[in-house]
């Protein structure tokens, strides 16, 4: 077990992140290969790991489970970070872990076949006692019997193994028995991980229902398993375009605003499906979801994760789409900047730090493909930190979902917040004309109940109520006031100081700094847009200097669109009409 003591501080922020970029952007992460894999020198791998411990040991104590030659995955951390609890002795007393690592990591040991390329439900996020896991989609038959697909789950394999898998006879009736004795047995394994991780929701990305590749459906998903082994689960299908689709965002001058996935496309055919009970309470028209642009379905998907991750219940949270290394990340790393811009996880770590930890853990180490999808103009990674600047707003911030479902218990939020919602039509009848299934899900309905967690000025007994105080520390006393006016100065001051030394001393490393959103009430919107806007800033700042933005050669202006010529004028940054 790991905690908040012993690691040395982390260096420069630019510099270092600037070395991770760069060696993100040459090839990818292969814990199978001892960490380099190509990304650069074994001292440098070594060095991004390090950091990351660092980083998570300054706010929770963890374990480690050891991958450190890809035994277990050979895209995964080499070792993979399970958070226990925050660091803090009160956390600690309220969210003990009960976790045993060793028998967690039997479970992963038994589990790791019954997913795409071994990459099995792991947990990377912690928020009040509750784990966010991350994984691909379920392993088909073709991959689990194919002669390269078995061999990819124990070795980490190749992005193209799936070309070389044995085509088996559909009349081979031997074959199908054993499938479902296999199935049995792979997927039983993954569903007791599951639960001994207390995972209840589990949101597909996935476009499709399988994944067919050469005429073999070489993966699945929980939504389709025949058996209804995952029948236990709150299954939610939330397609989202793939990582190909962020060519056209690319050619597009990195513009998502008006920009449409085709869902008429032969392979798309996973329509979205969400429990009533969880698609009535965000106030969202889930029935328009093929007319969203960009921007708004990625706005729409995190709210909902949000308000699952943020539910009455213990229950966690499992986001995956299909190898788990593009929209994977992409979601994990948005919740992730987004609870932490509340002040509700990794309170410590300053704009620099967190914006380090994400690149670095969430699609560095879980080995996103950067290299391949900057050559191919595939930027999903890019999208993700510039996309910050559309979630920056009080709408997406978990702690004014917690207070509007504290304002009148009984009654329903949408009833309290948007009385108006009929005027844009009722989730519980639905024009055909959209491929929307609601489905009844008996243990969803607790998710969304009134939360009892009194929010009126009251001091300790607001806190004891919440559960989960970040500290008894004198600064964290300014969190249980009402925010009235003569409170506020010290907000700003904080505010327009917080890069210096003796103020991230005296704030950040408690975990209370002003610019944080205290856990039982709101504070200004310009708290958490400005420290989004600083991790959004410092990544396009070091992305220019270090892989570089590429302008649409067919701009009729000739010169730099969209994006680019905001980002010039913006950062201050000066390039060719080609390249910034």
């Amino acid at each position: 077990m790991a905690g908040a003591r012993g690691w040395p501080q982390a260096g420069s922020g630019e510099r270092a992140l600037a070395e991770l970029l760069l060696a993100f952007s040459r090839a990818q992460y292969r814990a199978k290969d001892g960490g380099g894999g190509g990304a650069g020198s074994s001292a440098k791998v070594e060095r991004i790991e390090k950091r990351c411990l660092e980083l998570f040991g300054r706010d929770y104590c963890y374990s480690l489970i050891q991958n450190v030659n890809g035994e277990i995955c050979g895209h995964y951390p080499r070792q993979i970070v399970f958070l226990e609890y925050e660091s803090t002795d009160r956390e600690r007393n309220m969210f003990e872990s009960t976790v045993q690592v060793s028998k967690l990591q039997d479970l992963i040991n038994r589990s790791k076949m019954a997913r795409c390329r071994g990459r099995f439900v792991c947990p990377v996020i912690l928020y009040k006692g509750k784990h966010v896991c991350r994984s691909a989609t379920l392993a088909g038959w073709g991959e689990l019997y194919g002669r390269t697909g078995y061999n990819y789950i124990f070795s980490g394999g190749s992005d193209d193994a799936w070309a070389d898998t044995e085509d088996l006879s559909e009349e081979d009736s031997a074959f199908r028995n054993a499938d479902s004795q296999l199935f049995d047995k792979v997927r039983g394994h993954d569903i007791k991980l599951l639960r001994y991780l207390s995972i209840r929701y589990i949101c597909d990305l996935m476009v499709e229902n399988k994944k067919v590749k050469f005429g073999l459906n070489v993966t699945s998903s929980e939504k389709v398993d025949k058996a209804q082994r995952y029948a236990d689960f709150t299954l939610l299908s939330i397609p989202y375009p793939g990582c190909e689709f962020f060519k056209e965002y690319k050619d597009r001058d990195y513009r998502a605003e008006g920009l449409v996935f085709n869902w008429k496309q032969d392979y798309v055919d996973a329509p979205l499906s969400i429990p009533v009970s969880l698609a009535r309470s965000l106030n969202i028209d889930w029935s328009e979801y093929q007319s969203w642009d960009l921007v708004q379905q990625t706005q729409n998907y995190l709210k909902l994760l949000i308000s699952l991750i943020n539910g009455d219940d213990d229950s966690g949270l499992l986001v995956h789409c299909i190898s788990g290394w593009d929209r994977t990340p992409l979601f994990v790393a948005l919740l992730r900047l987004s609870l932490w811009a509340d002040g509700l996880i990794h309170a410590s770590l300053e704009p620099a730090e967190i914006l380090y930890l994400t690149v670095a853990y969430d699609w560095f180490l879980f080995g996103h493909m950067l290299v391949d999808r900057l050559s191919k103009g595939e930027e999903i990674f890019f999208f993700c930190f510039n996309f910050l600047k559309h979630i920056s707003s009080e709408e997406f911030s978990a702690v004014k979902l917690q207070r509007r479902k504290s304002l009148l218990p009984g009654f329903p939020v949408e009833e309290i917040c948007t009385p108006k919602q009929r005027d844009r039509g009722s989730t519980t009848s639905l024009s055909s004309d959209f491929s929307l299934v609601l489905e009844s899900s008996p243990g969803a309905a607790g998710s969304f109940t009134s939360e009892a967690v009194e929010l009126m000025p009251a001091g300790a007994q607001t806190q004891a109520a919440w559960k989960k105080s970040r500290t008894s520390c004198p600064q964290t006393v300014l969190w249980s006031w009402t925010p009235q006016p003569e409170d506020r100065p010290p907000y700003h001051e904080a505010k327009s100081s917080s890069s210096s030394s003796n103020h991230s001393d005296i704030f950040l490393r408690v975990g209370s700094s002003p610019l944080e959103v205290p856990k039982p009430r709101l504070v200004p919107v310009a708290g958490r847009e400005s420290r989004l806007e600083e991790v959004r800033s410092a990544f396009l700042a070091t992305y220019s200097s270090t892989i570089g933005l590429k302008a649409v050669a067919s701009s009729p202006s000739g010169a730099l669109g969209g994006l680019l010529e905001q980002f010039a004028r913006g950062v201050g940054l000066r390039g060719s009409s080609s390249t910034l």
